[in-house]
C-alpha cells in the first residue's frame, strides 16, 4: 500500500502527516516554533528552526507509524503564505529572519505607492489590494534595510522565497528554488493572468527579477527528489505545493465553480472556486490562483482574509485570563442565549477583507451592567462568524454566485456555538468533513495526483465525506438586527490610528 506525506508549515507550528491512499490519517507529529516581535507590528520567525522542526516532525511521524519511507508515493507541501525568507541559494546563508504575513513594516511603502498607482491598476495586474500583508513590501523593506542585500540580490546571490521555497530547497538537497503559482500569486509581483513575474510590478517595488524563485504548477509535476541524507533517508518525490488556504480548498474537494470553504485557524480565510474565470473584486476581496495542474489552465478563487479568529480565543485566555481553555470559552458562551448586546471587533492589527483598514483597532461595544463573562465569551465567538459573513456577502456580490452551503475546517470548527451561529448568520448549512486536517490533506492530494495515485479530480471528490452539519434556525428579522449592530461596531473601530 502506498502512502502520502504532507508537510504543513503554519504560522505557529509545523506538522508532518501521513495519509493512506483513501485520505485517512495514519500518523502525525507537530512542533511549535518561536514567535519574534522585535517592534510593534513586526513579526518574525527563525527559518532554521522551521527547517529543524520539519526534520524532527518527519522523523518522529515515520518512526511512530512504522511505515518504511520506501512506501511513500510522494510528499506534498503546504505553508503559511506571504511570509518571506531571504537566503543564498548556494551557500544557504540566511540574511534575515523570516518576515511573517502578519508583519506591518511595509505599510509606509504601501502608502507611498498608493499615491503613484491606482488600486484598479494593481488589482488588474495582481488580483490584490495595496497592503503590507503581501510579500512585495516585505522584500522591498529587506532590500532597503539589510546591509549588502540589494547588491547580492542584483547579482542573483539571494532568493526571496516563501516558506514552500525554503522547504523544497532544503528537502531536495539545496537544488530546487521554486514556488508554486498559488504562493506566487501572494507576492503582489506575479501577473495574475500570465502567471509570470510582472516587470511593471517589479519596477514599482524596485525588486530584481533574478532574486525570485521559479514559478511552477501546484500539481501534476515532480519538482525533485528528497535528499537521501535528509529526513526521509532516501529519495521520495516532492510533488505537490499549495499555499495553506488553497490547500484547504483542494482538500475540501472544492473543484467546481461556486464551491467554497472557510478555514478557522489563527486567522480566518474564506475562498470560493471561480473556475477558469478570473473575477476581479469590487468589494475588497482578493483574486488569487486556487491551483494549477501542469498543462492545464489555472483555476482561480475569490478570497477574503480575517486577521484575528482563533487568536482572539488565545487573547482571552492568555492576556485577559478570562478562560483557561478554548473548551471553557465554549461552555461560558453556551450559558447564555445570546451575546446580550455585546459585540467584539478584534481589529488588533487593522481590519482585513472587505475593509482593508490598517487604521482600525479593536473594540468591545454594547457593554452594560447586565454584561458578564459569558456574554463576552459568546461575543468573541460570534465576531468570527460576523467577519466571515462580511466576506461571504462580498464574494456573492463579486462573483454573482449564490452559495448554497459552506464547507468548514480548522481548529475553531470544534466550537459548537460558533458553528451553529455561523449557519444562522449566513442562512445556509455549514458542513464539516470527516478529515478536518484539510490543509495537509490538500497537499497530499496534490502530491497524489502528481504521481498518478489519483486518476482525476472526480476521484478526489469521491473521497470527501461529511461528518457534521449545522442548519440555520434563526429568523430573518433577528439575523438582520444582529448584522446591523455588527456594522455599527465595525464603524467604531475606524480612524483610530
Amino acid at each position: 500500500m502506498k502512502y502520502l506525506g504532507a508537510i504543513d508549515q503554519g504560522t505557529t507550528s509545523t506538522r508532518f502527516i501521513l495519509f493512506d491512499a483513501e485520505g485517512n490519517i495514519v500518523s502525525s507529529y507537530q512542533l511549535e516554533h518561536k514567535q519574534f516581535f522585535p517592534k510593534p507590528g513586526w513579526v518574525e520567525h527563525d527559518p532554521d528552526q522551521i527547517w529543524q522542526n520539519t526534520v524532527e516532525t518527519v522523523a518522529t511521524t515515520l518512526k511512530s507509524s512504522g511505515i518504511d519511507p520506501a512506501d511513500l508515493a510522494g510528499v506534498g507541501i503546504t505553508n503559511q503564505r506571504e511570509t518571506v525568507i531571504p537566503f543564498n541559494p548556494v551557500s544557504g546563508k540566511v540574511w534575515h529572519k523570516a518576515i511573517v504575513w502578519q508583519d506591518l513594516r511595509g505599510a509606509a511603502l504601501i502608502e507611498e505607492l498608493k499615491k503613484k498607482y491606482s488600486a484598479d491598476w494593481l488589482r488588474k495586474k495582481s488580483g490584490l489590494v495595496f497592503s503590507p500583508y503581501f510579500a512585495a513590501s516585505k522584500i522591498a523593506w529587506l532590500l532597503d534595510n539589510v546591509k549588502g542585500l540589494r547588491e547580492a540580490a542584483e547579482k542573483g546571490e539571494v532568493v526571496f522565497g516563501t516558506i514552500d521555497t525554503w522547504l523544497t530547497w532544503n528537502l531536495t538537497g539545496r537544488k530546487k528554488v521554486i514556488t508554486d503559482v498559488s504562493n506566487a500569486s501572494r507576492y503582489m509581483l506575479m501577473n495574475i493572468e500570465t502567471l509570470k513575474w510582472d516587470d511593471e510590478l517589479l519596477e514599482a517595488f524596485n525588486i530584481p527579477k533574478c532574486s525570485l524563485p521559479v514559478i511552477v504548477p501546484s500539481t501534476g509535476e515532480i519538482y525533485g527528489m528528497t535528499d537521501p541524507n535528509g529526513p526521509f533517508g532516501r529519495e521520495v518525490p516532492v510533488c505537490g505545493i499549495l499555499g495553506d488556504q488553497q490547500a484547504a480548498l483542494f482538500g475540501q474537494a472544492c473543484f467546481t465553480q461556486g464551491l467554497g470553504k472557510c478555514t478557522y485557524g489563527t486567522g480566518c480565510f474564506l475562498l470560493v472556486n471561480t473556475g477558469n474565470k478570473l473575477c476581479y473584486s469590487e468589494n475588497g476581496l482578493l483574486s488569487t490562483v486556487a491551483y494549477q495542474k501542469k498543462g492545464e489552465k489555472p483555476v482561480y478563487a475569490l478570497e477574503g482574509s480575517i486577521a484575528v479568529a482563533g487568536s482572539l480565543v488565545q487573547w482571552l485566555r492568555d492576556n485577559m485570563k478570562m478562560v483557561k481553555t478554548a473548551q471553557e470559552l465554549d461552555e461560558f458562551a453556551e450559558e447564555v442565549d445570546d451575546c446580550g448586546g455585546v459585540y467584539i471587533v478584534p481589529a488588533f492589527a487593522g481590519l482585513f477583507a472587505p475593509y482593508w483598514r490598517s487604521d482600525a483597532r479593536g473594540v468591545i461595544a454594547g457593554l452594560t451592567g447586565f454584561s458578564n463573562r459569558s456574554h463576552i465569551c459568546r461575543a468573541a465567538l460570534e465576531s468570527t462568524a460576523f467577519q466571515a459573513y462580511d466576506i461571504f456577502n462580498a464574494i456573492e456580490r463579486d462573483s454573482g454566485i449564490a452559495m448554497t452551503e459552506l464547507k468548514v475546517d480548522g481548529g475553531l470548527t470544534n466550537s459548537r456555538p460558533l458553528m451553529k451561529f455561523q449557519a444562522d448568520i449566513l442562512g445556509i448549512p455549514v458542513i464539516r468533513p470527516k478529515v478536518i486536517e484539510t490543509t495537509a490533506l490538500g497537499a497530499a492530494y496534490a502530491a497524489g495526483m502528481s504521481v498518478g495515485l489519483f486518476s482525476d479530480f472526480d476521484h478526489l471528490k469521491g473521497q470527501w465525506k461529511e461528518e457534521s452539519r449545522w442548519d440555520p434556525v434563526m429568523d430573518k428579522k433577528t439575523r438582520e438586527s444582529k448584522i446591523g449592530f455588527w456594522k455599527k461596531a465595525v464603524e467604531r473601530t475606524l480612524n483610530w490610528m
